[in-house]
C-alpha cells in the first residue's frame, strides 16, 4: 500500500493492518512486507515501481518496469527452450518459443519496457541461431541462411520468430467516461 507521510506513519498503518487481519486468520509476512521509499523503488507483480528523474529534465516522474528477476525469468525459459535437442525442426521449437515470448511482452507491454523488449527480441534471435548452427554443424553458414532466414528473422513453414521489439507499449491511457462504475448516472 501507499502511504503519504514518514516511515513511522507507515509503520503504525502497518500494525494496524496486522490487527485488521488477526480475526480473519491472515497475517502479514515478514520476509514480503517492508516499508521503502519511492526512491528505493519497490518490486511488485513483476514489476519495478521506482521515482527516477526524467531524462533532459530536473523532473522526478514514477516509472513501472519490468524487474530484474522477471527479465531473469523469461530469460532463463528462451535458454531452457532453445538448449533442448528434442526439437525435431526449427517450426517445433518457433511454436513453443513465440507463445511464451508473445505472453510476457502483453504482460509487460503497460511499463516502460520498450528498452526491455529490444533486449530480449536481440537475445532470443541469437539463441535461436546458436540453436540452427549447433542442429546442422556440418551445413555451411550461407546455406543456412538462405534456408532459415527471412528478412533476418528465423523461418521454417511460415512461422516466424516472435518479434518483442515490434510490441506497442501503450503506458497511459485516456479512458474517459469508459470506466466502468457500480453507480447509476443519472443526467437531469
Amino acid at each position: 500500500m501507499l502511504v503519504h507521510g514518514s516511515r513511522s506513519d507507515a509503520e503504525v498503518l502497518r500494525e494496524d493492518v496486522a490487527q485488521v487481519l488477526a480475526p480473519m486468520g491472515l497475517r502479514l509476512s515478514a520476509v514480503k512486507t517492508r516499508v521503502s521509499h519511492i526512491d528505493e523503488g519497490l518490486d511488485f507483480l513483476g514489476f519495478r515501481i521506482q521515482r527516477r528523474r526524467k531524462p533532459g529534465t530536473a523532473k522526478r516522474v514514477v516509472y513501472t518496469y519490468p524487474s530484474k528477476k522477471a527479465l531473469a525469468g523469461i530469460i532463463g525459459r528462451v535458454r531452457a527452450l532453445t538448449r533442448r535437442t528434442a526439437h525435431p525442426s526449427l517450426a517445433a521449437l518457433l511454436r513453443q518459443l513465440n507463445p511464451v515470448l508473445r505472453g510476457w511482452c502483453t504482460y509487460f507491454r503497460h511499463g516502460v519496457s520498450k528498452a526491455t523488449f529490444g533486449y530480449l527480441d536481440e537475445y532470443a534471435w541469437r539463441r535461436v541461431l546458436r540453436w540452427i548452427k549447433r542442429r546442422y554443424r556440418k551445413t555451411k553458414w550461407a546455406v543456412l541462411f538462405r534456408r532459415f532466414y527471412v528478412n533476418w528473422r528465423p523461418t521454417e513453414d511460415d512461422i516466424v520468430l516472435f518479434q518483442p521489439q515490434s510490441v506497442t507499449v501503450s503506458r497511459y491511457r485516456y479512458r474517459a467516461s469508459n470506466i466502468a462504475t457500480p453507480w447509476a448516472t443519472t443526467t437531469t
